[in-house]
């Protein structure tokens, strides 16, 4: 039940987030009419459309992001009419007059003020336009439905939000209403109101067709809906107990739960430094499933500890298997993910879950994810995402003294990662995870809108705030990347953290993409990361994270520039540490 709470609250953010500022003068439009007649059957409509179509997008995947699109241009043309009417009775009359008797007429008059179907229908259409900021509750259960595949929870969690939403505009549309009320009847403002509300409409349809919602509107945000979002996942977590808290490795031994029974491991299509194994093969050892994806930094600075931990108990009866689930396409191919197995020196089994049957066994909805499974095929405990590897290391060596190990006195794991590997900056830290793909692509900032599926020419704005992000050059930019269609091209960003990487990859032949990394214009120097020397040089070779800079002084806000000199490479997302 928290869940669906926490989508519906993140829903009433929305109406503070400047993606939903299109959508209003549509709604306030029908603010001169019986809430419970037009202004109700409005939002419920919105609410309906929206849940649909973000349930198709979330299940039906890129086709019905083009019908989508096409929905929107439909919607944009009802409500140019709807604004051209207000401004103009008298068009209005002459556009309507041979639709009446079938109920038509779209503003103005009796009929309106008592159809309530046809506020309906206005509300699917406003619902059609509706496109708020992907924020994290948003995105995470958009991906949660993306991945668990149909179902009603996912359907009923985008409905949660979807009437929070609808419930924010409501409360602003009743009062509105009054605010109308009292308007007319202390001062003959109708007509200009009206008048006033059809240039608002319209200039609301320019806006989304010049793609003003998305860019210039986040630019002139007043509130930062998804650091609110952020705090209230937070907050909303559940906590752990005290007394697994104040657990040290000294003395105090944590407190271990039976969470339910070892699921099966059967859904693998495939078994990396190990047959095939089973949850019923393994009965009677400890387990440690570690759910990672080789793209992800955050499992990436994991890994040394699981590596740790899988060397120093294997003697003492601990099985680590690394299930390896993909976030983008190109991690469900096999021959990704063997190559970053033997590049990043994995050697415990890797269980490849391409097709997501053991995440969904497992309930699972992080990376990393460990779940601790003891002799007895019981899980007894799990964390999710990075840190807390003491308490980690804790439970593996209560469970194996649970199982009849003999262990020596505990000694703490050295595991210093290198490279993407080391452990983040988190004090200096205030640039987010941000994709590049159009489905989760926040803070763009080039001076053209994004153009789904298609080819475009980028223009970047001259100066970035921090945390936007610009394309350069012309680029196809689909749901999950983006690809460059002729070189040069670049990606600026204006960050803050000690690290910058990036996801990036090549076209299906293979060729190398030769790039350089200028920071605030210039060389990097001693900033550059692994994967760049000095002079900012690197060359994109296979799908995976590149490390692109580690600042070696202060951190402050900086401009990234990558330009690519050869064309065919993809941008996912950027990470920072």
């Amino acid at each position: 039940m928290l869940i669906y709470l926490l989508a519906f609250v993140g829903g009433v953010l929305t109406i503070l987030s400047p993606c939903i500022l299109p959508v209003l003068p549509f709604v306030f439009a029908r603010a001169d009419q019986p809430f419970r007649r037009s202004g109700l059957p409005l939002l419920v409509g919105m609410a309906l459309t929206f849940s649909a179509v973000a349930i198709a997008a979330a299940f039906g995947g890129h086709w019905i992001v083009r019908l989508n699109q096409g929905g929107r241009y439909v919607a944009m043309l009802v409500f140019l009419v709807l604004g051209v009417s207000l401004l103009f009775p008298s068009f209005a009359e002459a556009l309507t007059r041979p639709l009446v008797s079938a109920g038509s007429k779209l503003q103005g008059g009796p009929s309106v003020e008592n159809g309530t179907g046809k506020s309906f229908v206005l509300g699917i259409s406003t619902g059609l336009l509706w496109a708020p900021c992907a924020g994290p509750i948003l995105g995470l259960i958009l991906t949660g439905a993306a991945i668990q595949g149909p179902g009603a929870r996912s359907s009923f969690l985008l409905l949660s939000f979807a009437l929070g939403a609808a419930t924010s505009l409501g409360i602003a549309l009743f009062t509105g209403n009054r605010v109308f009320a009292a308007l007319k009847r202390s001062l003959s403002f109708e007509v200009w109101i009206r008048r006033g509300l059809g240039i608002a409409v319209i200039m609301g349809v320019v806006a989304i067709g010049l793609g003003w919602d998305i860019n210039l509107l986040t630019q002139f945000s007043f509130v930062n809906t998804a650091k609110a979002e952020e705090h209230l996942i937070d907050g909303l977590r559940p906590e752990k107990p005290a007394s697994v808290l104040a657990a040290s490795v000294a003395d105090t031994q944590p407190a271990l739960d039976d969470e339910g029974p070892f699921p099966d491991l059967s859904g693998a299509v495939a078994w990396l430094n190990s047959p095939p194994l089973s949850s019923k093969s393994l009965k009677g050892k400890v387990v440690l499933i570690d759910f990672w994806t080789y793209s992800c930094i955050n499992c990436l600075r994991a890994l040394p500890y699981v590596e740790g931990w899988a060397a120093k108990y294997k003697d003492a009866g601990l099985v680590v298997i690394g299930v390896h689930t993909p976030e983008f396409a190109f991690e469900k191919e096999r021959t990704n993910v063997e190559k970053a197995v033997r590049d990043l020196k994995v050697s415990y089994p890797v269980a490849i879950d391409s097709d997501y049957k053991i995440w969904k066994a497992f309930n699972n909805e992080y990376w990393p994810a460990h779940y601790f499974i003891d002799g007895k095929g019981r899980i007894r405990y799990h964390h999710f995402g990075e840190g807390e590897y003491d308490q980690s290391a804790l439970v593996i060596r209560e469970l194996l003294k649970q199982n009849g190990a003999q262990l020596a006195a505990s000694e703490a794991i050295s595991a210093s990662g290198a490279g993407a590997e080391a452990a983040p900056d988190t004090a200096n830290q205030r640039s987010p995870e941000t994709y590049v793909g159009y489905h989760r692509a926040e803070h763009f900032a080039s001076t053209e809108a994004i153009a789904h599926d298609s080819k475009r020419v980028y223009t970047p704005q001259p100066r970035l705030s921090l945390n936007q992000w610009a394309l350069g050059g012309s680029w196809k930019v689909g749901e999950e990347s983006a690809l460059l269609q002729t070189a040069p091209g670049k990606i600026i960003f204006r960050f803050h953290a000690r690290d910058l990487h990036l996801v990036l990859g090549t076209t299906k032949d293979g060729r190398p993409v030769r790039f350089t990394v200028k920071l605030d214009g210039t060389a990097p120097g001693d900033d550059h990361g692994v994967d760049t020397d000095n002079h900012g040089a690197g060359t994109v070779q296979g799908h995976r994270l590149y490390q692109l800079i580690r600042q070696k002084g202060p951190v402050e806000d900086r401009t990234f520039e990558i330009e690519f000199l050869d064309p065919g490479v993809q941008a996912f997302a950027f990470t920072f540490g």
